[in-house]
């Protein structure tokens, strides 16, 4: 009982409850990413009522195409998740890719994430430091570390990006795969900009 009412009166007192806010670690409130567009502060919406709209909410979409990607999309490759990929786009060594179609990423993406569509990346391993081979691509020494990503546990853009690049010679063991995507990311509430305006 005098818990319970030491509870109570702890509650009543203004600014006492919930002042920390709505961080992304006990340690962490935000984040500052560098962007093409400069620094970008990674946080999450901080109304506690706020809920997702649109296609976001959506659970049950026809398989295929909307099919359930396995965590490791290709032997090699790492899993990783939303707190991995904020300290990947503050590591100037580490290249977070959209992997998602152009139309998608312009209407809102991680900021400082680049856009290399999935249909396009293993034609583009030149930007990361490959070259050109008869076979493909040639990805030996100074090559970054990458992060994958797309719309969420059921889109297959990014796992068939990883896959591509693999089998074009980029090393599996370069690659990292977020596959919460966009929609876990949004359903943490952190920082979305439009693709091209930080990302």
């Amino acid at each position: 009982m005098r818990i319970t009412a030491f509870a109570f009166a702890m509650a009543a007192v203004p600014g006492l409850a919930m002042a920390d806010g709505v961080g992304i670690t006990p340690d962490m409130m935000s984040a500052s990413v560098p962007t093409a567009t400069g620094m970008v502060e990674i946080s999450r919406n901080q109304d506690s009522a706020h809920r997702l709209e649109g296609d976001w909410t959506l659970t049950s979409r026809p398989c295929p195409n909307f099919c359930i990607q396995p965590m490791v999309p290709a032997p090699g490759v790492t899993p990783v998740g939303e707190l991995e990929v904020i300290a990947a786009l503050q590591d100037p060594n580490i290249v977070v890719i959209d992997g998602r179609i152009r139309p998608e990423f312009e209407a809102g993406t991680i900021p400082g994430a680049v856009s290399v569509p999935y249909n396009e990346a293993a034609d583009r391993l030149g930007e990361l430091g490959c070259e050109v081979d008869f076979d493909g691509f040639i990805c030996e020494g100074d090559i970054p570390q990458v992060v994958l990503f797309c719309n969420g546990p059921w889109c297959g853009q990014s796992p068939t990006a990883a896959r591509n690049m693999i089998e074009a010679g980029f090393p599996a063991e370069n690659i990292s795969y977020y596959r919460g995507g966009m929609q876990n990311w949004q359903g943490l509430g952190l920082t979305v900009v439009p693709g091209g305006a930080g990302g």
